[in-house]
């Protein structure tokens, strides 16, 4: 199995920036697709961002698109989410995500979960 660890979460004013780190411990590879979600209280987890195991292709929700970039270093074993411009309604939950098969937006088809990182921004 993989372990995920999310860090760097907080609170932060609106058009501050974070950066949120995901450190995999386990069964690693270098092939891993990784993926960024998050979820609001009364919401469901939705989709953030997603990269490719070299790192070239990347996906981002409209909504985030923009002002956070996904990025990797896999030498670390660790997937990095900065969030620029941020938002009130950016906070949620942070979540990172392993999918083994390929690039996906679809929560379902991720198949290791970190525990999350808290992300507030206020007014």
């Amino acid at each position: 199995q993989v372990q995920l660890v999310e860090s760097g979460g907080g609170l932060v004013q609106a058009g501050g920036s974070l950066r949120l780190s995901c450190a995999a411990s386990g069964r690693t590879s270098f092939s891993y697709h990784m993926g960024w979600f998050r979820q609001a209280p009364g919401k469901d987890r939705e989709f953030v961002s997603a990269i490719s195991p070299s790192g070239a292709t990347t996906h981002y929700a409209d909504s985030v698109k923009g002002r956070f970039t996904i990025s990797r270093d896999n030498a670390k074993n660790t997937v990095y989410l900065q969030m620029n411009t941020l938002k009130p309604e950016d906070t949620a939950a942070y979540y990172c995500a392993v999918n083994l098969y390929g690039i996906s937006r679809v929560e379902g088809t991720y198949h290791y979960w970190g525990r999350g990182t808290q992300v507030t921004v206020s007014s």
